[in-house]
């Protein structure tokens, strides 16, 4: 059977007159089957030559705690792609287990402890209808674990009811320290990596995944029962989705059900960058671990670097490319899997150990230099300021994001800006990054305000103030929330659509991103506000993400049920934008649409007729105050609790008068 150890076929070292050539051949052995070692080593001394913020511990503690998720998505996924298959539902499972925690210990009263079983159950649930469905149904795994996906998010969605359920405090310990300094993520991340190679190496299931990922027929033929086999496999798929789940909430301190959308990309990615095949047949516990690590690594330095998130993206997806490309020179160059339990692989143990300490050793002694090197050479005289947004993907944060350059500029104060991408864990990592570099002031824009609350308490204990603007913080101190009030927005917004209708008619709701604040608090203010107009009735109610390709969708489907609807509140601009397109000619005649944000696009719509009107919230005004009031409080300047910058409904009889 294969194993994860790769030996050339061709020049051994000891033949006559290798010299110079078999030197030469060793190192470029060396090199092609270290690889992610040897860009995990390049990237730690490029970062900490580049950032003098990199080489803290403080930092390198948050690395360890940002690559944990992904390392143990990735530990189970590496089960799958040893024996040939892929999972893409791990992101999803992952969410649904720590939903189904929190639901069942805070709504259902369940014992905690039983909460945990039941959601590990759930993570082995789901994995067993993976692998039932593949093994048996005998669908490709890319259909199977992709139907896994959609139906996992969507039981997570209905069971919170798209709203963020707080997790019990007994289980939210995962996500704190020991001893104040060693974050449990790490550890937990570290036992499951231990198990991971134990799992692989010494085990009977291990063996029987190399054989099926390097010739699945020959495994069925050599007596493997190759369908409860993968049964195994998908199920412990499935149990370490639901381990990184329950971490990931811990560190939130609830369970979102929009969270780890994406990570299944991360953990197949990891698996990749450590050395595993695509095609099977090789992969190794270690190797993962090492790739979770440099896409952490990655991520931290450069938002440390002030790179933008979407260079960010790219530079990711290339460190992907070149990890596969790898891959193929690496089996071009003639390197086949050495048989378990062979003699070479035994005796290469000694060697393999001296490399990974010699590693340690020279990445210790580089670190170390230019540690004393840059000690010191990230000070400057200017302010330093960290503005974590959850979205650059939608016109009104843009805004928000000017306003508050423009400001950052006058006064002279350096601002880093970061985009969440609507990830509650990803905007907690560059709260983190920002706290572990030491900047004067951070101001959030929370993806959700509970989630939010961890890494801004963490950034209270380093005495560095906070400021929230647009959502506040739930459980943390800050010194001042700049923000309009969306409950009102939503009261305005109902108001004059309700009177624009005459007090009557059928309308249709388009909600925002499930989960979100923003989308609650205007979506109650909204309900709330049409309770004076009883004879205005809402036929449908659907989410469309804040989205405006899905805006129009959803409002295209939406005419197909209720082609006599007279009105459209849409959460925000960009899903009114696309209802718009839906309703053509139908857009500011027969039918009403009002928005929310008051973005240039709407405004546009707004003074064109086809929108009536947008509640505009002035969100460059939101970003310039936000700027102003963190530097008054990193300068211990008092600022006001609470900030109101005014809401209204903006028309075609004041957009000209509306700067925004």
């Amino acid at each position: 059977m294969a194993t994860d150890t790769l030996k050339s076929t061709t020049g051994a070292s000891g033949a006559p007159g290798g010299g110079a050539s078999g030197a030469s051949g060793g190192l470029r052995r060396l090199l092609l089957d270290n690889g992610a070692l040897t860009a995990l080593i390049i990237l730690v001394i490029a970062m900490s030559a580049l950032s003098g913020d990199f080489l803290t511990t403080d930092n390198l503690l948050n690395i360890g705690v940002q690559a944990a998720v992904t390392a143990i998505l990735a530990f189970g996924v590496t089960f799958v792609i040893v024996s040939a298959g892929i999972d893409l539902s791990v992101g999803s499972v992952a969410a649904l287990s720590a939903t189904v925690l929190a639901w069942t210990a805070t709504s259902e009263g369940v014992p905690v402890w039983i909460a945990v079983i039941l959601a590990i159950a759930t993570g082995i649930a789901c994995g067993l209808v993976n692998g039932v469905l593949i093994s048996y149904g005998k669908l490709p795994p890319f259909i199977a674990t992709l139907a896994m996906l959609s139906v996992g998010r969507g039981l997570s969605l209905v069971i919170s009811q798209g709203s963020p359920i707080a997790f019990p405090d007994s289980v939210s310990h995962l996500g704190d320290t020991l001893g104040g300094w060693l974050p449990v993520p790490v550890l937990v991340m570290i036992v499951l990596g231990l198990i991971t190679a134990v799992i692989l190496g010494r085990t009977y299931i291990g063996r029987s995944m190399y054989a099926i990922g390097g010739n699945e027929e020959a495994a069925r033929l050599s007596g493997l029962r190759v369908k409860r086999q993968k049964l195994a496999i998908y199920a412990l798929s499935g149990l370490f989705a639901a381990a990184a789940g329950i971490v990931l909430a811990s560190r939130l301190s609830s369970a979102q059900p929009q969270a780890a959308q994406g990570y299944e990309l991360d953990a197949i990615a990891a698996v990749v960058i450590g050395g595993a095949s695509l095609a099977g047949g090789t992969g190794k516990a270690s190797g993962t671990l090492i790739g979770a690590l440099i896409l952490a690594v990655l991520r931290n330095g450069l938002n440390l670097l002030s790179v933008s998130a979407f260079w960010q993206q790219v530079v990711i997806g290339v460190v992907i490319a070149l990890a596969v490309l790898l891959d193929t020179v690496r089996r071009k160059a003639g390197a086949t899997p050495v048989t378990s339990g062979a003699g070479g692989a035994a005796g290469r143990k000694g060697p393999q150990a001296v490399k990974y300490g010699l590693a340690v050793v020279l990445v210790a002694a580089v670190v170390g230099g230019l540690s004393i090197f840059n000690n010191g050479s990230s000070s400057s005289d200017k302010p330093k300021v960290g503005l974590s947004l959850s979205t650059l993907n939608n016109p009104f944060f843009v805004q928000i994001k000017a306003g508050a350059q423009a400001e950052a500029k006058k006064l002279g104060a350096d601002l880093t800006v970061t985009d969440a991408q609507n990830d509650a864990s990803q905007q907690a990592n560059q709260l983190q990054n920002f706290t572990s570099e030491g900047v004067d002031s951070i101001i959030v824009n929370p993806v959700d305000s509970d989630a939010a609350g961890p890494s801004v308490r963490s950034a209270n204990k380093s005495d560095i103030p906070v400021v929230g603007v647009d959502r506040g913080v739930n459980k943390a101190r800050t010194a001042a929330l700049v923000a309009s009030d969306n409950v009102e927005g939503g009261q305005l917004g109902a108001k004059a659509l309700a009177e624009k209708l005459g007090g009557k008619g059928k309308i249709v709701i388009l909600q925002g991103l499930a989960g979100t604040s923003a989308s609650r608090e205007r979506g109650a203010g909204f309900e709330e506000g049409l309770k004076a107009y009883p004879d205005i009735k809402v036929v449908a109610r659907q989410p469309a993400d804040f989205d405006r390709t899905k805006g129009l969708d959803v409002m295209t489907n939406l005419l197909q049920a209720h082609p006599d609807v007279q009105g459209v509140f849409a959460e925000n601009d960009e899903m009114a934008l696309g209802a718009i397109k839906a309703l053509g000619s139908k857009a500011g005649k027969s039918v009403q649409v009002i928005g929310f944000d008051g973005t240039p696009d709407g405004l546009k719509a707004v003074a064109d007729g086809t929108m009536y009107a947008s509640v505009a919230q002035q969100p460059k005004e939101l970003g310039r105050i936000a700027v102003e009031n963190a530097l008054r409080a990193a300068d211990g300047k008092k600022t006001e609790q609470t900030v109101k910058v005014p809401v209204k409904v903006v028309t075609s009889k004041n957009v000209a008068d509306f700067t925004g």
